[in-house]
């Protein structure tokens, strides 16, 4: 997990170029989804983290997002993740 405030722009862009980077998530809500999520777009910079994986994200407690990964987030609601 990799906390967007503890990161320059030009190194994030370079992970996400690279792939390192290939989920974002919201340290508050414990939520991660797709980069290209809106939502995600909209949170704040000091709430934001980022992830390598989606185990990377599950590991460390987040959920998936309703928005942008509708069919994970309904498996994680019934109860089958």
């Amino acid at each position: 997990m990799l906390q967007h405030n503890k990161i320059t722009d030009s190194e994030l862009r370079n992970k996400i170029k690279n792939g390192e980077i290939c989920f974002g998530g919201n340290q508050k809500l414990k939520i991660y989804g797709t980069l290209k999520c809106s939502s995600g777009k909209r949170m704040k910079t000091e709430n934001r983290v980022f992830f390598s994986s989606e185990k990377d994200a599950k590991q460390n407690g987040f959920r998936p997002c309703g928005h942008c990964m509708k069919s994970d987030y309904q498996k994680w609601k019934n109860g089958l993740i």
